[in-house]
């Protein structure tokens, strides 16, 4: 505040030193695969199905992306976000054969005036229809030319565009093919799910000044020609995995600001239902998912029937610490066995085999939003909704023999159905003693990391002194203690529960001269009870002493 040049009550707020930090979402879904439609390699958030199917397209049985979103959703997930994979295309290029191309000339022969493509590649683009619509009428002509600015030697260029896919209709009206707020291949970029222009309109080309219409004369019949267009072939690790530099496969999840779980359905349908995602591919998204403070969920090998299930599970877990997927990544990832048994919407519902990662994205949603982040996703409160069974029918036995090595199971029990029944991570396993073995243990801390690294941000550049330590001290301590009285954590009182430290045994004065300020948050997580034991034992009655 100024000096006060006059005598007099002067009123000033001074800042109360209270930064509310927020708990960030914790079951925001990421699906990578292919698609039939949308853009390639860009996130696009979904809120239910049926917006999977506007923007991607309705499933397809040569993908299982499909077929996992709808279970996400089934099994009561909220917020997902959808990769669309493409294989050896360069979605860039104007003149890409996967992308169908739709080219108007005049019937006499004129040249063409007007190149469109699809939005994105893939057949479903030769199902587009498009049909100008030129505008006669000298009256609205001049009315929406001096809306838009032109001269009036171009009100000739304005046209309208109906464009029609699959049971939805566009209206794009009044669009110009020279330079103004409404030139056609913006206008499109911005307002249309269906078509792009090839290119901008070059004002030096007479035949992109009009649209074949010239003054005086009836306006050309347009005839569409519509070529190109091709669905992706099967993807390969590549397309997964590269590139971080170009944001493309798993990268492309960097165009995200949030998702929590990772799914990678297989991509291709095999004999005995589908492929599986290969130990490459989840090795790559387990670091990134480390990274971005995320679960990957890992789905299971087809079954074999001439090995018993448990032999299986221990294989395959031991074939990831043999690739290089046991280390400190793996407290990132989650494993569930077996498949489940659907119907097949595409195959006239008969019964198919899937994998379960969108039913335990869906799961571990329904469970935050009913419990927290900190409850287990397992339990006979945790039914697997959409299903007709397991492809394997564990027992207890079974089910034992991997539990103890980080592998989780799906059971089916009478009266209860079908459950999710494991909390482990695949750093669970009893022999690596993990701090975060269970699955809500280490979620509970990314939900923590996750919402502190986002609401600390005020502190940076602030000077780095008590009153900032005490600041921080605050909020934070706010932040965790209202996740003590939601239950969050173990203890009777806060003390018990959790602590925050910021002050100079922190922060050192050599931490002060490099700008670094330490802040140190402990808390004490709920863990599963995974074993309930019951003892029992027989009293002798009434007996005289």
């Amino acid at each position: 505040m100024a000096i006060p040049s006059f005598p007099g009550v002067f009123i000033q707020e001074v800042a109360s030193g209270i930064r509310t930090i927020t708990g960030v979402a914790t079951a925001v879904a990421a699906f990578l695969g292919r698609t039939r439609m949308g853009p390639v390699n860009e996130p696009i958030a979904i809120s239910n199905f049926g917006e999977f199917e506007r923007q991607f397209g309705a499933m397809e049985r040569t993908s299982s992306v499909g077929y996992a979103v709808r279970d996400f959703f089934l099994n009561g997930g909220g917020q997902a976000v959808i990769v669309r994979l493409f294989h050896d295309i360069d979605v860039q290029a104007t003149a890409d054969a996967a992308t169908a191309l739709i080219t108007f000339t005049g019937t006499g022969g004129t040249p063409p005036t007007l190149d469109l493509k699809a939005a994105s590649p893939g057949v479903w683009g030769q199902s587009i229809t498009v049909v100008p619509a030129i505008i006669d009428d000298p009256d609205v002509l001049e009315q929406v030319g001096i809306s838009l600015g032109l001269p009036e030697a171009n009100w000739n260029s304005i046209f309208s565009l109906e464009i029609s896919f699959g049971g939805t209709t566009e209206q794009i009206r009044n669009v110009t093919l020279i330079e103004s707020p409404r030139r056609f291949d913006r206008v499109l970029a911005a307002e249309s799910r269906f078509v792009r222009a090839v290119d901008a309109p070059d004002p030096a080309d007479p035949t992109d000044a009009t649209f074949l219409v010239v003054p005086g004369t009836p306006p050309v019949p347009l005839v569409p020609t519509i070529t190109g267009g091709a669905d992706s072939a099967n993807l390969d690790d590549a397309d997964y995995t590269t590139s971080e530099a170009n944001k493309t496969g798993i990268f492309a999840l960097e165009k995200t600001d949030l998702f929590n779980i990772l799914c990678i359905p297989p991509d291709q349908r095999v004999a005995n239902g589908w492929n599986s995602t290969t130990n490459a591919v989840y090795g790559a998204a387990l670091t990134y998912c480390q990274k971005r403070r995320a679960m990957l969920v890992v789905d299971p090998p087809p079954t074999s029937p001439s090995t018993p299930p448990g032999a299986q599970v221990i294989a395959f877990l031991n074939q990831l610490a043999v690739d290089g997927l046991a280390g400190e990544q793996a407290r990132n990832g989650v494993f569930y066995f077996p498949r489940v048994v659907e119907a097949d919407p595409l195959g006239g519902g008969a019964l198919g085999v899937f994998v379960p990662c969108g039913i335990v994205a869906g799961v571990m949603a329904r469970t935050d939003g009913t419990r927290g982040v900190w409850k287990a996703p397992a339990g006979i409160d945790a039914g697997i909704l959409g299903i007709r069974g397991l492809d394997v029918n564990l027992t207890d036995f079974e089910n034992g023999q991997f539990n103890p090595l980080g592998g989780n199971a799906l059971r089916t029990f009478p009266v209860v159905g079908s459950v999710v029944w494991g909390a482990r991570t695949l750093r669970g396993s009893d022999a690596v003693a993990d701090d975060y073995k269970y699955l809500p243990v280490r979620r509970t801390a990314l939900f923590i990391e996750e919402s502190l690294f986002r609401g600390t941000k005020f502190a940076v550049f602030e000077p780095n002194d008590e009153p900032l330590w005490s600041q921080l001290r605050l909020n934070i301590g706010a932040f965790m203690n209202n996740l003590f009285r939601q239950g969050a954590f173990q203890g009777q009182t806060a003390r018990e529960a959790y602590f925050v430290k910021c002050d100079k045994e922190t922060t050192t004065q050599n931490d002060i001269n490099l700008g670094v300020v330490n802040i140190l948050v402990g808390f004490a997580p709920l863990k599963p009870a995974e074993f309930v034991v019951i003892k029992l034992q027989q009293i002798a009655g009434q007996i005289a002493t």
